[in-house]
């Protein structure tokens, strides 16, 4: 899909992984609705692409961790603009840690990386399938691929969230709508640094043994041509793939590494 006409709509957006994605989308020719909890950010990355086009980039603020904002977002959407071309489920939280962590974590990180998934497509498949079109974008992560060591919910909600885009293509490809899923190792966003306060990506120490560390801007160029060819996973770090093989070939090798890799890095 060629990005420039279309509407697209980025949740997450007023940092990291988000903003670099809205940025570029604009950047292609679309129009963008950017959703995230801080306001005062949103506007500062709407502002400049307003300069540059008016009334191409719209603000949302609201907490995307409930179906009633995905809804309310949608429907913003489709009442401004006329319909979501592509609809990017990016917004994410890192938190949490082994079966300690208490349960209003857990449920946030479900809500968030995943449940949102679920309501957005919720409300945009109805226009989607009656005419025929759509694209469903989600960021999981290699963690999603793979696992996440030191976080439990992120790990399950990150597999939770692959397992729904893959559902998603198998089920309503046939029916014109396209999904891809963004699995990234190490991004520099807030979340890589530890505030969780971003969207994208493994953090902690796992990233620093985990390969390279991308800038967001790398990730949304890798997302826009995956876009364009319109295949599922976006791999910004290739030796995910490989890791995949492993995990699926040898999982037992697979899991001794892990074990040995966790060792290293959280000392047990």
């Amino acid at each position: 899909m060629e990005l420039v006409g279309k509407v697209t709509v980025v949740t997450g957006a007023a940092g990291g992984i988000g903003k670099a994605l809205a940025e570029k989308f604009h950047q292609e020719g679309a129009r963008v609705v950017l959703a995230d909890l801080d306001e005062a950010a949103l506007q500062l990355v709407a502002g400049p692409l307003n300069s540059k086009r008016p009334d191409s980039a719209l603000v949302f603020a609201a907490n995307l961790g409930t179906e009633a904002a995905n809804a309310a977002l949608v429907k913003t959407a489709i009442d401004t603009f006329g319909t979501v071309d592509l609809f990017f489920a990016n917004a994410g939280v890192g938190s949490g840690s082994d079966l300690s962590t208490p349960e209003d974590v857990w449920e946030t990180a479900f809500n968030i990386n995943f449940n949102a998934h679920r309501w957005a497509a919720k409300y945009l498949l109805p226009e989607w399938l009656a005419r025929g079109d759509g694209y469903f974008c989600s960021t999981a992560s290699a963690a999603g691929l793979l696992s996440q060591i030191g976080s439990a919910p992120y790990t399950v909600t990150k597999h939770s969230a692959v397992a729904f885009a893959e559902w998603l293509s198998l089920t309503y490809g046939a029916r014109g709508i396209k999904v891809s899923c963004l699995c990234p190792q190490g991004v520099n966003t807030n979340m890589l640094k530890g505030a969780d306060v971003s969207n994208d990506g493994p953090s902690g120490n796992v990233v620093r043994v985990a390969g390279a560390v991308l800038e967001p801007a790398e990730v949304a160029d890798v997302c826009v041509q995956v876009i364009r060819d319109e295949t599922f996973l976006i791999l910004p770090h290739p030796e995910v793939a490989q890791y995949m093989v492993l995990k699926a070939t040898e999982r037992d090798r697979w899991l001794a590494g892990m074990r040995k890799l966790q060792k290293r890095v959280l000392g047990f």
